[in-house]
């Protein structure tokens, strides 16, 4: 009986793809136990953002449009908020000045984190790779 109930589950995934949405991308972890990925602010299109709310984590920090090779030394930490002073290349490409910043992160899960410099604090969530432009999803690769 196990075994016709898995062959009739079996073919119903069949065909439909399912399988092949499994996410490939790497699992939560880094300095602050988000997924790596492209995050856009709350309100914002994953498939058409506008560079300004655009960030990506790679485990070591999190960069703009205009900034590359970030990474967080963290300061303090209580529970999910994080203070951090954050270096950053300011350049998307080419030679440029690496400069710091006191940044405040607060991480509600895996997909989503808060960000404050010196304004008022913004939300960031997680963009799945099938959703990004193309030119953001040769970024990841």
């Amino acid at each position: 009986m196990t075994r016709l109930i898995f062959a009739i589950v079996a073919l119903a995934f069949a065909g439909t793809g399912a399988l092949a949405s499994i996410d490939p991308s790497p699992k939560p972890g880094g300095v602050y136990r988000l997924k790596p990925g492209i995050y856009v602010a709350q309100g914002a299109s994953c498939r058409d953002p506008a560079n300004a709310v655009i960030r990506q984590y790679d485990g070591r920090g999190i960069s703009g449009a205009h900034s590359r090779a970030c990474r967080a030394k963290i300061l303090s930490r209580r529970g999910n908020r994080f203070v951090v002073d954050q270096s950053c290349i300011d350049a998307g490409t080419g030679p440029a000045p690496r400069s710091t910043e006191r940044q405040t992160v607060t991480v509600r899960d895996a997909l989503t984190f808060t960000q404050a410099t010196r304004g008022a604090p913004t939300t960031y969530l997680y963009c799945p790779i099938d959703q990004l432009p193309a030119g953001l999803r040769s970024a990841l690769r």
